[in-house]
């Protein structure tokens, strides 16, 4: 069962699952998508990230990043250009 994610410096926090259900609604609604489908995506796509995540202990965001990218990349492609952008925004 996860416990912890593990930041790109090296440092450890514990897994909070709504902090990927957040990250996915902000970029759905950045993109434009309807309540429904924003809703339907946080379900799908958080979802599968969590279940991906349960079967470690602790994982490198760089890992559930990955797996939730190509998640919006096959259903949703404006979703995962709006993280994108966010994240150059922020200059990740």
């Amino acid at each position: 069962m996860i416990k912890e994610v593990i930041k790109k410096d090296g440092s450890r926090e514990p897994f909070d699952p709504s902090k990927i259900m957040k990250s996915i609604e902000l970029s759905a609604r950045e993109a434009g998508l309807d309540e429904g489908k924003v809703q339907a995506l946080v379900k799908e796509v958080g979802g599968a990230a969590i279940q991906f995540a349960d079967t470690k202990e602790a994982i490198p965001t760089s890992t559930l990043k990955y797996k939730i990218m190509g998640d919006l990349d096959k259903r949703e492609p404006a979703v995962s250009a709006a993280w994108r952008r966010f994240d150059a925004a922020k200059g990740k």
